[in-house]
């Protein structure tokens, strides 16, 4: 199995390390926003038209161009729209829905919520009768198409990066961050994907941790891995595909367009952790435009030894969920990395105590916007390493004026409730936020 050399990365970012220590803060340079503009902010919640129940990972777009912020869990959203931008509509799209154009002047701007309703759009199998029903074949013919369907020049990204640590039902650790990502050409073995923090900020309470200290690493370099159109070795390669039995179990209508859903899990004959999960495939083209996908955690002491760097004698944790989402959006016929979003769920438990306690780590990323002109790779000194661990590369919560002004996901009222409640424990650092 030569080509799973990924395997540990895009299995969640997710690489973690148990220790006694303390985290200390790293100290970089600084760097400020430039570029002062004017901004209206639009404020929304995307729901199901027939049923009113919230839409999440709906992704909001400003037509024509590359802005975009997708919804959170209540299918909430914020769109921070600069003057530069002279398109007048937005565009929502969601998995299952029909598209919808809304102008942005009908928006009631800043504090009131707008409501969008999607109407659900389902598949006359009529669509389908032509098209060829071996799921084999169709992500044959996707893995033959990702070159063609996917960008073939590098991009300069902006994004939003959030993750939170859980300790059983309360927040441990909270932190997110504005930052720039070097997207390499796909189908390009030479050229790797980087992220560089431009702005972060975090909460956390060690205190709560027991005195040991949960590390999640890699951030948001971990959470671009699943990306699995670009990272295709475990999953969309002729040669991964041996290790995989296919199933056909529907079609679905996402950007107006028909989709083949194809799952797949690892033959019962592999004894190595592999995925299971969903592809989306649109009809004409053979994109891949969405994966939902999990880890295989049926052999727990397998899956145990890929995701846990290290931890202390007495400790055993073991693997309980694993969940991974990957959206692309399409631009004049190519399909560019948009949001991806890691769940994994471990329970820790020790010889001489009783009770187990389980940890739930949550990572996101979300393309905020992109362009194809002037992109110059990072320096390998700015880049974030796969052994970094975020929350030590940012300070505490501070700039709020940055952050304004920066599109973000909308976090829901768990995750408000959480920050403020740790931040009350934190004193507020008077230096500025970093630049790696």
């Amino acid at each position: 199995m030569k080509n799973f050399k990924h395997i540990s990365l895009i299995a969640a970012g997710l690489l973690l390390a148990f220790t006694a220590q303390t985290a200390t803060a790293g100290n970089f340079s600084s760097k400020k926003k430039n570029d002062q503009q004017v901004v209206i902010t639009i404020k929304g919640k995307v729901v199901d038209a027939e049923n009113g129940n919230p839409l999440v990972f709906a992704t909001v777009a400003v037509k024509e161009s590359n802005v975009a912020i997708v919804t959170n869990i209540d299918g909430e959203f914020t769109l921070k729209i600069g003057e530069a931008v002279t398109s007048k509509n937005l565009e929502v799209k969601m998995l299952g829905y029909k598209n919808k154009t809304v102008l942005i002047s009908d928006l009631k701007e800043n504090g009131t919520k707008n409501t969008i309703r999607l109407e659900p759009a389902p598949i006359p199998i009529k669509e389908i009768i032509v098209k060829p029903l071996d799921p084999v074949d169709i992500v044959s013919k996707a893995i033959d198409n990702l070159g063609k369907n996917f960008e073939s020049v590098p991009n300069l990204m902006t994004g939003f990066y959030r993750e939170t640590i859980r300790k059983n039902h309360t927040y441990v650790s909270i932190g997110e961050a504005a930052v720039e990502i070097f997207k390499a050409p796909y189908k390009n073995d030479v050229r790797f994907d980087g992220v560089r923090i431009y702005k972060g900020r975090k909460s956390t309470d060690v205190q709560k941790m027991d005195t040991v200290l949960f590390k999640l690493q890699g951030g948001p370099i971990s959470v671009l891995e699943l990306d699995i159109a670009k990272n295709s070795e475990s999953v969309l390669t002729r040669e991964a595909m041996q290790y995989y039995n296919y199933t056909l179990s529907g079609v679905i209508e996402i950007d107006n367009k028909p989709h083949y859903i194809v799952d797949f899990i690892q033959k019962p004959s592999v004894e190595m952790p592999l995925f299971m999960g969903s592809l989306y495939i649109e009809m004409e083209s053979y994109a891949i435009t969405e994966a939902e996908f999990g880890f295989n955690l049926s052999d727990k002491a397998a899956a145990s030894s890929i995701f846990i760097r290290k931890k202390p004698l007495g400790m055993e944790v073991t693997p309980e969920i694993a969940t991974y989402r990957t959206k692309y959006r399409e631009q004049n016929g190519k399909w560019y990395f948009s949001y991806s979003r890691a769940e994994v769920k471990f329970k820790v438990s020790w010889k001489k105590k009783l009770f187990n306690t389980y940890y739930t780590t949550m990572s996101e990323l979300a393309i905020t916007d992109r362009t194809d002109q002037e992109v110059i790779k990072f320096a390998s000194k700015e880049k974030i390493k796969y052994n970094d661990v975020f929350n030590e590369k940012v300070s505490s919560f501070t700039d709020k004026e940055f952050w304004g002004d920066y599109n973000v996901i909308e976090p829901d009222q768990s995750i408000e409730s959480a920050i403020r409640r740790l931040s009350r424990k934190l004193k507020f650092s008077d230096r500025p936020d970093i630049k790696q």
